[in-house]
């Protein structure tokens, strides 16, 4: 049975989380908290400080807390990461997708080759900006940075609906890319400081899962902006006003309620922000160094698993950038008008939450993470030979297969998640993920360019090029898995690890996943 704190003499859990107040108990509480924040600009010293506080209590009872910490973040803070992440954000980008069928090539004198170019144009300013998003990330504090971004992302967002031609479109999509580039990053940090390694996979899935929500309320969006009459301004401007308003909106409540990781949870008491602290402890990557180590920087353009990493991101990257741009084009292309077309993409929103949810779930289990990915290759596979193969009469069954695409969003955000779970050290993380994302947005910028023009409305040269990119992805997710499987095995076998309370200290001191002889990598 679990001894209180009160009969084993420990001191009370206040007490615990915050020292200075047992010297003077004269001193506000809250104060005492304030001046345990700013004596340290890192995270990990702090973490460190209550982790050593938290081992004054009995085990039993930490776990028996952990689990009603787990529940109030994933009832509360997981809600506000996917309404922003992945629902709010993917709406805002899908909104080129969604205006495409009601005029907009025609009304700005576009192109097929310019709509390729302004669909790129997100992810050349989201490349521009990844390497310096990153930096901020382990510098400043996430909700911070987050919320002043989606005020100015909505306000770009409505500014979309005040252009007229190819050029202006192309400015504001890039500066929208500039401001997407800090979202990402800042869910995979920020979902490795709240929740454990075998927790991360399944929760990335969930807000992820929303893209269905999202492509959902998008096509519902999209066919009432379509059936509105008597406008003055053409029915696909009206999308763009619609969401940037929600996202200016959703800004507000980011900036007020989320945390910047477990130390600042408003949601959780003191007590349970300690034990927070304590169960993310065993995850061996700490919570945030503000201090960039050039000697990290150095480890991260050696290790040789990183580099598959990249070339996965590469793969990721021109499946979405393919899909996300041109999926209504595909099935206007089967013979649908624009309403119709905007109906059809509703239920590859469906898709998406099942995929998400399942592969994710397949992911929480033993070694699974990597076997997630390339299961979760197959459906979208299997479409785009439907696409090429199935004959054209058959127009449902090849929107049947457009639906497929929709389940590469498991794929997509759980080869995300792996820096978090294996790369170690901050600025090691921060240099791996900073080239992961650039790497992912190269591959976004090149997929819109595999649809030509000529080959409307199979587009042919694209399906065989998303064909291989699949294939690719699992090749390189397989000799991923082999890599890190070896290495764990070198080291059990080493046998070189500290046991107990030192082991969880040790994950406070900012090593890298090659110098913590104890990290292990997920597969």
């Amino acid at each position: 049975m679990a001894v209180s704190e009160k009969d084993a003499g420990m001191p009370s859990s206040e007490d615990a989380v915050y020292p200075e107040i047992a010297d003077s108990s004269s001193i506000p509480k809250q104060n005492a908290f304030q001046r345990l924040l700013h004596r340290t600009n890192d995270l990990d010293d702090l973490g460190r400080d209550i982790l050593q506080q938290s081992l004054q209590f009995d085990e039993a009872q930490l776990e028996a807390d952990a689990k009603k910490v787990r529940r109030k973040l994933d009832f509360i803070v997981l809600p506000m990461v996917y309404d922003d992440n992945h629902m709010l954000s993917f709406l805002d980008k899908q909104t080129l997708n969604y205006s495409l069928p009601y005029g907009l090539r025609a009304d700005t004198h576009m192109t097929l080759g310019d709509y390729s170019w302004v669909a790129s144009a997100l992810y050349f300013g989201w490349i521009v900006a990844a390497w310096p998003w990153n930096i901020a990330l382990q510098r400043f504090p996430i909700a911070k940075l987050i919320g002043g971004m989606l005020f100015v992302w909505g306000m770009l967002c409505m500014l979309q609906a005040a252009v007229f031609n190819f050029s202006g479109f192309f400015a504001i999509r890039f500066f929208l890319g500039m401001m997407e580039a800090c979202i990402s990053p800042a869910w995979v940090l920020l979902t490795s400081m709240l929740w454990t390694r075998d927790e991360q996979s399944m929760r990335t899935s969930i807000w992820l899962s929303t893209n269905g929500i999202s492509s959902i309320l998008g096509s519902l969006l999209s066919y009432g902006s379509g059936q509105a009459v008597g406008l003055k301004i053409p029915n696909w401007k009206l999308i763009y006003l619609i969401v940037g308003a929600l996202t200016f909106l959703w800004g507000l409540v980011i900036i007020t309620y989320l945390p910047d990781g477990p130390h600042n949870a408003r949601m959780l008491t003191p007590h349970e922000r300690m034990v927070a602290v304590w169960r993310v402890s065993k995850n061996q990557i700490g919570l945030k160094h503000g201090t960039l180590k050039p000697y990290q920087i150095r480890e991260a353009l050696l290790d040789g698993k990183c580099y598959l990493l990249y070339a996965s991101g590469i793969a990721v990257g021109i499946l979405n950038g393919g899909v996300a741009n041109f999926l209504s084009a595909i099935i206007q292309g089967f013979g649908y008008d624009a309403l119709r077309t905007s109906l059809m993409q509703a239920p590859g929103g469906a898709f998406e939450i099942v995929a998400c949810v399942f592969f994710g779930w397949v992911s929480q289990r033993s070694k699974m993470v990597g076997p997630a990915i390339i299961l979760g290759c197959i459906p979208g596979m299997a479409g785009l030979i439907g696409i090429l193969k199935i004959p054209i009469e058959n127009r449902l069954a090849l929107t049947a297969c457009c639906w497929l695409q929709n389940c590469l969003g498991p794929c997509v955000v759980l080869n995300w998640t792996v820096p978090g779970l294996n790369v170690s050290g901050h600025t090691k993380r921060t240099a791996v993920m900073g080239t992961y994302f650039v790497m992912y947005i190269a591959g976004n910028i090149a997929g819109p360019h595999l649809f030509l023009d000529a080959e409307v409305p199979r587009y042919p040269t694209a399906i065989k090029g998303l064909c291989g990119s699949y294939g690719a992805l699992m090749v390189l997710q397989g000799l991923y898995m082999l890599w890190c499987w070896i290495e764990n095995r070198r080291r059990d076998r080493a046998n070189e690890h500290v046991h107990g309370d030192q082991k969880l200290i040790e994950g406070y001191e900012d090593m890298t996943d090659k110098e913590n002889k104890h990290f292990r990598y997920r597969l």
